[in-house]
């Protein structure tokens, strides 16, 4: 089993590429079962956002979607690295691909609340 655990955890947003959705105002509600990570958000610019992901290590590879507030409908695929701050709380650093918009790229990073 993991050392990480993502059950009951709320995260939010450190830093986000221009290209990024996301922002100050969203939040992550996190749930694990096993390898399983899903986690729902929303707040900010996202109406509603859904992750599914599988937990391997210090990595949970995710597929992602949402509705932002101006009705665009999003996916997008990542890898997050996984690590802890001094305090002991979790970090995920996001290297992300959009599935639509050309495929554009970017970084992510979010700190459990």
């Amino acid at each position: 089993m993991s050392e990480f655990n993502f059950n009951d955890k709320v995260f939010s947003l450190l830093d986000n590429s221009e290209n990024g959705k996301v922002n100050s105002d969203t939040k992550f509600y996190y749930k694990q079962n096993g390898h399983l990570i899903t986690a729902d958000y929303y707040g900010g610019t996202i109406k509603y956002g859904k992750i599914i992901g599988h937990l391997k290590n210090d990595k949970i590879e995710m597929l992602y979607q949402c509705l932002t507030t101006e009705n665009e409908l999003k996916a997008g695929k990542a890898l997050a690295s996984i690590s802890k701050t001094h305090t002991n709380k979790l970090k995920l650093k996001l290297d992300w691909e959009w599935l639509n918009d050309a495929n554009e790229k970017g970084t992510s990073e979010y700190i459990e609340n």
